[in-house]
């Protein structure tokens, strides 16, 4: 079997043996197998489906119980099998979430780090910018590629801490990885909506080679 995250930009494959990406306007591949998807774009659904028409799409299936009105499968997969933690999927858009007591507490919705970085350049050329991602956040920067760096970073980390006090972090995504290094309470988890879809498909009896 072959499963597929899409999400707002990319096509998110995983295979037996491996994982890779393809920008929406990319050519799939040739796929044998079946594939099972999740998906919060409706274009590159019907594309994915054009493509392999055998292909199953997972959202009935998933059954998480919330007050939040609205929330994306993406998160709603990511948070399923989460007793208590702060659940951070950082990709093209920031999601936060808080489960406690394998209940849905709410969450919220950061701008992704390339997309804070887009927004600069469009109030004044004079904030195109080179991300600095070493910057340290212990100290004001003195220049402005520092400055704006800072500001980003420090937005997102800062926003999480103040909803994570006292708890587990538990990232993913693709800038998962970077943002998980400012916190002492984290970790990451590349694979986890596609740990969660195993999941799903193991309940659902459909787990297949």
């Amino acid at each position: 079997m072959v499963l597929c995250d899409i999400g707002n930009t990319t096509f998110h494959f995983q295979t037996k043996n491996n994982d890779f990406k393809l920008f929406h306007y990319e050519t799939l591949p040739q796929i044998n197998k079946q594939i099972y998807f999740i998906s919060v774009n409706k274009n590159a659904t019907k594309k994915l489906l054009m493509h392999y028409p055998t292909a199953i799409n997972l959202e009935k299936y998933i059954k998480f119980d919330t007050l939040y009105k609205g929330m994306g499968i993406d998160r709603q997969l990511v948070c399923s099998n989460i007793i208590n933690a702060v659940v951070v999927d950082a990709g093209s858009a920031i999601t936060v979430d808080i489960m406690q007591n394998k209940q849905h507490k709410g969450g919220f919705i950061l701008s992704g780090l390339y997309a804070m970085q887009k927004t600069y350049c469009t109030i004044s050329t004079e904030l195109d910018f080179n991300f600095n991602s070493k910057v340290s956040l212990d100290k004001l920067p003195l220049n402005t590629n520092d400055a704006i760096s800072y500001a980003i970073i420090q937005s997102i980390v800062q926003s999480i801490k103040l909803v994570a006090v006292n708890k587990d972090i538990i990232f993913t995504g693709g800038d998962g990885l970077f943002l998980s290094k400012y916190f002492t309470n984290a970790t990451y988890n590349k694979y986890l909506i596609f740990d969660n879809i195993k999941l799903l498909l193991d309940k659902m009896n459909l787990i297949k080679n």
